[in-house]
């Protein structure tokens, strides 16, 4: 078959895939069964394997979920739709637990009183009340802004279309989520894949009458723009929602310590069979408002909520092989090659193996015929092993102790924080010498929330590197496009709208060229946090003495493990040539301070000594969200020392020589009209 007969049908495959996949999450219509719609997305993938040079953006390996529909005008959330983090054990429990007392400076021994939420997996939806009528409905959409279903929600019979009450808030965000009972879906499961997908298609009907025939269910568990809301817990809040008329899960409880939690959730978890609606896991909230407010968020997730998600579905495979991947960071991650399953209507071949520890803990071998699991509807993993199936000519694995893409030695780093060797075994190769690190932080660059170039995706990147056609970044923007079009699947169109979207890329904000570079414990929000602190790309460029680093931990949300990982970056040749190159061909935008007006500014504080009832952390926020800021010695540049219990001597003095303000914690917090 020719280079062009293979392309019309890979397009005409393409364009059934969208077809289906538009039916499927949009209107919530299957037009063909699960192993149908399965086996058309491997017939494309397996195209694309043989043919590197098919690509499409509406390909299976490129496609999530569905766009917002046009049928519905879009709005602002007045509060964003924050995303929760996931815990699967009670270790997460904990450590959750642990980051609240030390963000609030308390002791191991203060009692933290939860509110525990069975979460229905439904369609979230936000309503509007003001003055007690219901005005707007929205639904989450990306978090930030919404598709307008007013329409839509107003028929549901559990939304109260006004409320009298004299105590409801004159202004409020009333959140929850909509959901099909099983048994009523019994009548619907012809026309839908499952509850989920129902009740989605449902809320999305053009024509409200036909939303009315569905039996939509909306259960309140949350707020979120408010005003005049006197309930100060979680707790009161839900029982406040059920005399306002809204209905509210009949699991919910209150409870306190880690046990109590894990022990409930192991009982709600046995009636999930029991119950008609699906739910997916169980939400722990603070209880109380006023510690929720102090703990704040961390970019897309609060830091006082967490979902404690299910077991999904599991099943039993056998272990075809065992292969290492190496990430960009160096990681070397073991994957299980497993003979394919149907594990809650998605067909797994892979299982991750987490690390070599994970191995040699569970005895995993190839052979071995294992009971695979979807850790929170994500991740198959690797539950057990049965022993008694196992081969008798089976051996261990051995994990490599070179890198199986460079030959470097592997090492497993000694973590200072927690004073343990890290389980995860990485290549010791720095800059670009791995050829797997190379294309891993290759493709991280043009990545979605990086470069984020269109029409150059991994395989892109995969074919480009087997070319010898880049091997840097800056490689990327320095193409030989007279070599490109030659290629098959390439012409002067495709070539002219690659030129485009990399051109159109050379305009970057500082943030994303930071998260761009793959710097290891650098994420985004850690690239935003160090953009605003060096303002431009040629101080951030220019980064090299000590004292210079040691800054950096005033930043708060940077530590010492991110420092470290900064220095090691800057280390090595490479990576400075990289940054030079990239500099000759991009035009970096400066990181934008925000203008801030408050009590504190033009004011800045250093703090010695331990605080009472509140964290460095969050004393450093209170400052900064006060136009102030934190240095980290005393100069003439500081203009008020803060000390707590045991502070340093030598600080004292050295600000009482400059005539610098020592004042005490009380004093700082009566600064910004607040009591100790």
């Amino acid at each position: 078959m020719n280079t062009k007969k293979i392309q019309i049908l890979y397009d005409k495959k393409i364009q059934l895939f969208k077809k289906y996949n538009q039916y499927y999450f949009e209107k919530s219509k299957p037009l063909v069964s699960d192993k149908d719609f399965d086996d058309l997305k491997k017939e494309i993938l397996k195209l694309e394997n043989i043919y590197k040079f098919l690509q499409s953006e509406n390909s299976p390996s490129n496609y999530v979920g569905y766009k917002p529909s046009k049928n519905f005008e879009k709005a602002f959330h007045r509060a964003p739709m924050l995303s929760l983090s996931n815990a699967f054990s009670e270790e997460d429990l904990l450590n959750f637990e642990k980051k609240i007392t030390n963000y609030l400076s308390k002791n191991n021994d203060f009692e933290i009183i939860y509110s525990a939420e069975p979460k229905i997996d439904g369609i979230s939806a936000s309503l509007t009340y003001k003055n007690g009528n219901f005005e707007r409905g929205l639904s989450r959409g990306d978090g930030k802004e919404g598709e307008d279903i007013t329409a839509n929600l107003a028929t549901i019979k559990d939304i109260p279309k006004k409320i009298s009450d004299k105590d409801f808030p004159k202004d409020i965000d009333i959140r929850g989520e909509v959901f099909i009972q099983n048994s009523d879906f019994e009548n619907l499961k012809e026309k839908f894949a499952n509850p989920r997908n129902a009740a989605s298609g449902s809320l999305r009907q053009k024509n409200p009458e036909d939303t009315k025939k569905i039996p939509l269910k909306f259960i309140a568990y949350a707020f979120g723009f408010e005003q005049g809301l006197k309930q100060k817990k979680q707790s009161d809040y839900l029982k406040k929602l059920d005399e306002w008329g809204f209905k509210t899960n009949p699991l919910n409880k209150t409870i306190s310590g880690i046990k109590n939690l894990v022990q409930n959730y192991n009982l709600v978890e046995n009636q999930r069979a029991n119950l008609d609606f699906d739910i997916d896991g169980i939400v722990y909230k603070i209880n109380d408002f006023d510690l929720q407010k102090r703990l704040g968020n961390v970019a897309n997730a609060p830091r006082w909520a967490i979902a404690h998600k299910f077991s999904s579905n599991k099943a039993i495979s056998k272990i075809l092989d065992i292969e290492i991947q190496v990430g960009r960071t160096g990681a070397l991650t073991p994957v299980a090659k497993i003979k394919p399953i149907n594990i809650g209507g998605v067909i797994v071949s892979n299982a991750t193996l987490h690390n070599e520890d994970e191995i040699n803990r569970k005895d995993i071998r190839v052979g071995d015929t294992a009971v695979i699991e979807r850790a929170g509807d994500v991740i198959p993993h690797i539950l057990s092993i049965d022993i008694k199936k196992r081969l008798k000519n089976s051996k261990r694995f051995i994990f490599p102790e070179n890198c199986p893409s460079c030959g470097s030695k592997t090492i497993k780093e000694f973590n200072k924080i927690t004073k343990k060797v890290d389980a995860v075994r990485r290549c010791s190769s720095e800059g670009y010498y791995c050829e797997k690190i190379s294309i891993e932080k290759l493709k991280h660059f043009v990545s979605k929330e990086a470069f984020n170039i269109e029409g150059f995706g991994k395989k892109i990147v995969e074919n480009f590197w087997k070319l010898k056609f880049l091997k840097y970044p800056q490689d990327i923007f320095k193409l030989d496009y007279s070599k490109i079009e030659k290629l098959d699947g390439w012409g002067q169109l495709s070539v002219k709208n690659l030129i485009y979207s990399i051109n159109q890329k050379k305009n970057i904000s500082l943030e994303r060229l930071i998260y761009s570079l793959g710097i290891r414990h650098i994420g985004l929000e850690n690239a935003k946090l160090l953009s605003k602190h060096f303002t431009s790309f040629s101080k951030f460029k220019n980064l090299s003495v000590q004292s210079d680093y040691e800054d950096l931990l005033n930043i708060d949300g940077i530590g010492e493990t991110q420092v470290n990982s900064i220095k090691i970056f800057f280390s090595n040749k490479t990576n400075i040539k990289v940054l030079n190159e990239l500099e000759k061909v991009l035009v970096v935008k400066n990181a934008i301070q925000n203008s801030k007006d408050g009590l504190l500014k033009n004011k800045t504080f250093l703090v010695t000594g331990k605080l009472n009832g509140i964290s460095r952390a969050e004393l450093k926020s209170l400052i900064e969200e006060n136009s102030g800021k934190t240095v980290s010695s005393v100069s003439k540049k500081l203009n008020y020392l803060i000390i707590g219990d045991k502070p340093t001597k030598k600080k004292i003095d050295n600000a009482k020589k400059l005539k610098i303000n020592v004042i005490d914690q009380a004093e700082f917090m009566r600064m910004l009209n607040k009591t100790s």
